[in-house]
């Protein structure tokens, strides 16, 4: 699968400190993949941020063509327990 990252995208996870390698991991290989609004899809993954000395939540909100994930926005939360789906 072919994987874009989008100028806004880009921006966002440098204002955000987010590590281009840890959202190309996620978008690949997601611990969780849900539906998001206007036909996207949020890949997510829980990690242990270093910097923050806790675990968080990288969501990687993308448009799904055939053979193309087109990555949207970017950003990472310390509220795992509202975004994390149980049961999946």
């Amino acid at each position: 699968m072919n994987i874009v990252i989008t100028e806004h995208a880009r921006f966002e996870a440098k204002r955000r400190h987010i590590d281009l390698e840890l959202i190309l991991s996620t978008a690949r290989n997601p611990q969780q993949e849900i539906p998001g609004k206007k036909n996207r899809v949020i890949r997510q993954s829980k990690y242990y941020d270093k910097i923050n000395g806790r675990e968080m939540l990288l969501r990687v909100i993308a448009e799904q063509a055939p053979g193309v994930l087109k990555i949207i926005s970017v950003y990472r939360t310390t509220k795992i327990e509202k975004y994390w789906m149980t049961g999946h």
